[in-house]
């Protein structure tokens, strides 16, 4: 019983850094199977507490409401979990502004190929 009780608490604390590294939280409840949460409340648990505190936490569910669990966060983990929060968008608009370049790139060529001499018009002369 006590390695099943130790696994459960490694499980939860590498939940709770998984979570912290910006993992879809409803992803990572479903692969554990357990409720969001439930996660959300390890998280609490692990960051007033320590990860110690993790190996006595319950598994049952979740607090109710995401607003119960952010008036629980400490100031420090509420900018922890803003941080990543912006980390990620930060990492969505790269891989956008990636995109667009790319994008630009192709149109400038194809536009600089059309006009060279010799290649024939976007658009035809209309006859007067």
């Amino acid at each position: 019983m006590d390695e099943e009780r130790a696994a459960d608490h490694a499980i939860r604390i590498q939940a709770v850094e998984r979570m912290g590294r910006g993992e879809n939280v409803t992803k990572l409840a479903r692969e554990l199977g357990v409720s969001r949460w439930a996660i959300y409340r390890w998280r609490i648990i692990y960051v007033q507490q320590g990860p110690a505190a993790l190996a006595l936490a319950p598994s049952g569910p979740g607090l109710g409401s995401r607003a119960r669990a952010q008036a629980q966060l400490t100031p420090l983990a509420e900018a922890q979990t803003r941080a990543a929060e912006l980390e990620r968008k930060v990492g969505q608009q790269a891989v956008q502004i990636d995109f667009l370049k790319r994008a630009f790139k192709r149109v400038k060529e194809s536009r600089q190929n059309n006009i060279a001499t010799g290649a024939k018009a976007s658009t035809e002369r209309s006859e007067q």
